[in-house]
């Protein structure tokens, strides 16, 4: 699919973290848009993309000089308290995209020179794997979280065809742990998976969260059900799996190779 690439000079980096995100002092996101272009993603109910004519996807803009206006913006943010940053709330840091353009790497280094109390860093993409020398500068101040909705890679390429590859995604995971980098697995928003998934991550994370789209969309699921997305369970004969208490599937699962203490569930999974 085509992506077609802009370019924005942005007053402000740093957002408010609020709603979902309360817990964090600041958002983060070095890009506008995503050319993961997830079906299910809650951002094309969200007014940066339903504002846009292009369909969410399609397009992605730039945040030009963002290290520049990070480095003032988190000096003056550190001196009013604590700073604790979610890279990134409406965009994935890590699309194809970063690969040429190095925003999320330029805003690492940033980061390392002037670290912020704590750095969440959520991603889909093994290109997070490149930074790995500066994330191991952060140590404990940062943890990167893998999404991984699902262990079946037929399901991936029903719901997000353009994402990378599941596989690649626990090899990224297994190099982050090799490297003595903070992770989780991040099961969100949570699709049918197998009863081995829990073993497939168990060697690779102590730490795992499961978020639906009825407790993480920000909406209670309705932007989610606005999406139409129950269609797609529906041809897939899966209508079991969108339901409010799906997520206690994988929980049970989960708790039967992890302890209570690894397992987080939605918003507490995101929290520093």
């Amino acid at each position: 699919m085509h992506v077609e690439i802009g370019e924005k000079h942005p007053k402000t980096l740093l957002n408010k973290g609020t709603g979902f995100l309360v817990d964090y002092s600041h958002s983060l996101n070095p890009y506008t848009g995503c050319s993961f272009g997830c079906s299910y993603c809650y951002v094309r109910q969200m007014p940066v993309s339903l504002f846009r004519s292009q369909q969410w996807g399609t397009w992605v803009d730039i945040k030009k000089e963002a290290a520049k206006l990070l480095r003032k913006e988190l000096s003056r943010a550190k001196a009013k308290g604590k700073v604790t940053i979610f890279m990134s709330s409406s965009t994935d840091p890590y699309q194809p995209i970063e690969f040429k353009e190095e925003v999320t790497r330029s805003l690492l280094t940033v980061m390392v020179e002037d670290p912020p109390d704590f750095l969440f860093v959520q991603t889909r993409s093994p290109l997070v794997t490149r930074d790995i020398d500066l994330l191991q500068k952060l140590e404990d101040k940062v943890r990167v979280s893998m999404t991984i909705e699902t262990d079946r890679d037929d399901i991936r390429k029903a719901f997000s065809p353009v994402a990378p590859p599941i596989q690649a995604r626990l090899k990224a995971l297994e190099r982050l742990k090799e490297a003595g980098v903070p992770t989780q697995a991040t099961i969100a928003p949570l699709l049918p998976s197998s009863e081995a998934f829990p073993d497939r991550l168990v060697p690779l994370v102590n730490r795992v969260c499961v978020d639906d789209y009825f407790m993480g969309d920000g909406s209670g699921g309705k932007r989610t059900r606005s999406l139409g997305i129950s269609k797609r369970y529906e041809e897939l004969g899966l209508l079991e799996w969108y339901h409010p208490d799906a997520y206690k599937i994988v929980l049970e699962r989960m708790g039967q190779v992890f302890s209570a203490d690894q397992i987080y569930v939605s918003q507490n999974g995101f929290a520093p």
